[in-house]
């Protein structure tokens, strides 16, 4: 059947591998030899990893009711990248127990999304999990995403991943069938999409546990995850009970034509990765390449002990895998604790990207030119617009259009590709007027100027507890989910000297305290720009995102109660540096 509107869909081969970190605990160090050792972190369990445009973007399972991802331009840096909610959920039907995340680059009519899918159910017990999926606002992982639906709400059903094969998108997914009988058995099942959340057409079994290698604890397979090369199609999958030390890895080849067609599959009669060297139950992995494409990856969970099993000790472990002589992979057996791995390869360059990111504009306001090096300023084009990207350790770096990175003069030479180096690392710091500062980390130098910031284009502003934005609502600043209203569209306009006006493109007026009011808890509401109660101040954080200070209080925005429903206000208060103070800036694509 034919795709209808996504007729032209196509899944972009990335760099992809699972895996995140937490900030409770650090395990993954680079080092002067460029290596990184497993496991990277403990709690990552069903790891879900990108690599585009400069950046590691990592998910893993968190059992909330919230989505964490982190990034990151190093996979070691990970370890330390901190959280970020993209998402949030409090409806009954799928509110809590999040797992298995995956995010996914799909072309359609109006270009790349990311498709976020992961299993969520109600709140009570486990029996409710099934998928459900989110589209992001345009090309950045980090959204923000809209909620496009489940494409099987009525049944259970857990691990979605999707197949690209001759111009057709397929779901892939793992359900029970006669759950607690004698019978009973974990199924991976294959459907034909018409959308990336909607399937369409029968529904067919593509693995169940034939072999006793399958069915140590439970007879169960799941996770199935797509590995394509030379036009020849894997997947693999998670086979045997996740509580076991025998959860390991099995491979099914797509032999025929058809992957709706059972006969069209063969299956290798021998898991591919299992337990050894210390590590155990490795399973639900993803694969990525290289930064420059020349090596393959595996990312997996697996647990240090063998009495350890489906739960937090699920630590997150990675490692480069080859490729038989007859063309299938050849995974190896898993890296054990403490061995070095060199990082993949191309990681540090040099290479010339702009991250994806908000770009704006940095005006310095003595001449009221815009930055263009380290050295120099120049008139305020397209051109000389930034990216400010964070890269762990309050560190920054500076990407402009061309895809060069701001370079002290230490290093020889203005804008260059990136390379890793301290001298293309910056501290960015605001002061009591609003100013900001960007000191260099190798020389401890810092841009001379008074610096100001702003947008030319329309930007959301994103909270980093739940994942929705500020949005005006009766003229009042509340939270919603992400629906490109112009109600949640805000300019960042220069105000008196480096404070700025944030002006709802809804009404053309500018954010402010109501009343003038000084209290904790007042509500934001729209005011007059030039007043002290409608200009503020950006400070960066080191997550990337930015807290919002008023310039007539000194108070901050905060999302109340640190609330995740939907309609939550954002009123001022003192400054406590949580993350429902936190808000990124994100570019309306």
């Amino acid at each position: 059947m034919a795709l209808g509107k996504f007729s032209s869909l196509k899944l972009k081969a990335l760099v992809i591998a699972g895996f995140l970190l937490p900030a409770f605990g650090t395990y993954a160090e680079e080092s002067a030899s460029d290596t990184f050792t497993n496991p990277i972190y403990e709690n990552g369990a069903d790891p879900w990893l990108e690599y585009f445009d400069g950046n590691y973007y990592l998910t893993t399972t968190t059992w909330t009711s919230q989505l964490v991802m982190r990034k990151s331009p190093t996979l070691a840096g990970l370890a330390d990248a901190e959280p970020v909610y993209l998402w949030s959920e409090t409806s009954a039907e799928r509110c809590c127990n999040f797992w298995a995340y995956e995010f996914h680059r799909l072309e359609g009519p109006d270009g790349y999304r990311w498709y976020m899918m992961f299993t969520s159910g109600r709140q009570e017990d486990l029996g409710g999990q099934h998928l459900t999926v989110l589209e992001s606002a345009g090309d950045d992982p980090m959204g923000p995403y809209t909620l496009k639906g489940s494409p099987m709400p009525d049944s259970w059903n857990i691990d979605g991943n999707y197949l690209q094969y001759d111009d057709k998108l397929y779901l892939l997914w793992s359900e029970w069938v006669n759950a607690g009988q004698e019978d009973e058995a974990q199924l991976n099942w294959i459907a034909e999409m018409e959308n990336p959340w909607t399937i369409t057409g029968e529904r067919k079994v593509l693995t169940r546990p034939e072999y006793d290698w399958e069915r140590s604890g439970r007879p169960v397979t799941e996770g199935a995850e797509t590995l394509q090369k030379d036009g020849r199609t894997f997947v693999i999958y998670s086979a045997s009970y996740c509580d076991t030390p025998d959860y390991k890895l099995g491979l099914i080849e797509l032999t025929g034509s058809d992957p709706l067609n059972p006969d069209h599959w063969e299956k290798n009669p021998e898991p591919v990765f299992e337990r050894g060297n210390g590590v155990y139950g490795p399973g639900h992995n993803g694969f990525f390449s290289s930064p420059d494409g020349t090596e393959d990856w595996i990312i997996y969970h697996g647990n240090s002990k063998e009495t350890d099993g489906c739960s937090a000790t699920r630590s997150l472990r990675a490692q480069p895998f080859t490729w038989n002589d007859d063309g299938t992979p050849n995974f190896g057996e898993p890296v054990s604790a403490g061995e070095p791995i060199k990082v993949p390869s191309g990681e540090d360059g040099p290479f010339k990207v702009t991250p994806q990111g908000t770009s704006f504009v940095i005006r310095n306001a003595a001449d009221n030119q815009c930055l263009a090096d380290a050295d120099s300023t120049a008139e305020c084009t397209n051109e000389n617009q930034w990216v400010i990207d964070p890269v762990g350790h309050g560190e920054f770096r500076l990407a402009n259009a061309e895809g060069e990175f701001l370079t002290a003069a230490k290093c020889g030479t203005d804008n260059s590709a990136w390379e890793n180096k301290s001298c293309q690392k910056w501290q960015v710091s605001t002061d009591d007027n609003g100013y900001l500062s960007f000191t260099n980390l190798e020389s401890d130098e810092t841009l001379q100027g008074q610096w100001q910031l702003s947008t030319n284009e329309p930007v959301v502003m994103q909270s980093r507890q739940s994942g929705k934005v500020a949005s005006l609502k009766n003229n009042t600043l509340v939270q919603q989910n992400w629906m490109n209203e112009t109600s949640q569209h805000w300019h960042i306009r220069n105000a008196e000297h480096g404070f700025v006006n944030l002006v709802n493109t809804a009404n053309e007026k500018c954010l402010a305290i109501e009343n003038n009011s000084l209290a904790a808890g007042a509500t934001v509401t729209t005011g007059e720009c030039a007043s002290d109660a409608g200009q503020w101040k950006l400070q960066l954080h080191s997550s990337g995102a930015m807290e919002v200070i008023s310039r007539h209080s000194g108070l901050t925005l905060d999302l109340a109660s640190c609330g995740l429903k939907e309609g939550m206000s954002i009123n001022q208060a003192p400054a406590n540096d949580t993350l429902c103070q936190h808000f990124f800036i994100r570019q309306v694509q």
